[in-house]
């Protein structure tokens, strides 16, 4: 006859605490999709559209001043590239200001979700 073993007290809890967090997760994504359902993928690809403009534009205006100041005062360094540099260097840190913005509101609307459950 075969023999039934049974596992630990221990041992069965750490399994449904670890099912439990499972579950919890998953509901916690299921409301969160819940909740962004209006977002599609259009929205995702205008959050990257926001951050490409935000580097492109004063990489943009960085270049026109730099030509425009090579133009009007030559000299033997070149404004066009060092104020593509700052432009590149400007967008780099608006485009970073714009996605800390929105990770902080998902994250505060995640905080707000949790304590409301």
């Amino acid at each position: 006859m075969v023999e039934i073993r049974r596992t630990p007290e221990n041992r069965r809890r750490q399994i449904a605490d670890r099912f439990a967090e499972q579950v919890a997760r998953k509901e916690a994504l299921r409301r969160r999709g819940i909740r962004h359902k209006g977002e599609t993928v259009w929205f995702g690809l205008g959050m990257f559209g926001i951050v490409g403009w935000a580097v492109a534009i004063p990489t943009l205006i960085g270049i026109a001043l730099g030509l425009w100041i090579d133009r009007t005062w030559p000299s033997q360094y070149s404004w066009a590239l060092m104020f593509l540099v700052a432009g590149v260097i400007v967008g780099c840190l608006n485009a970073a200001y714009w996605v800390k913005k929105v990770r902080s509101k998902i994250i505060e609307d995640d905080e707000d979700d949790e304590i409301q459950s």
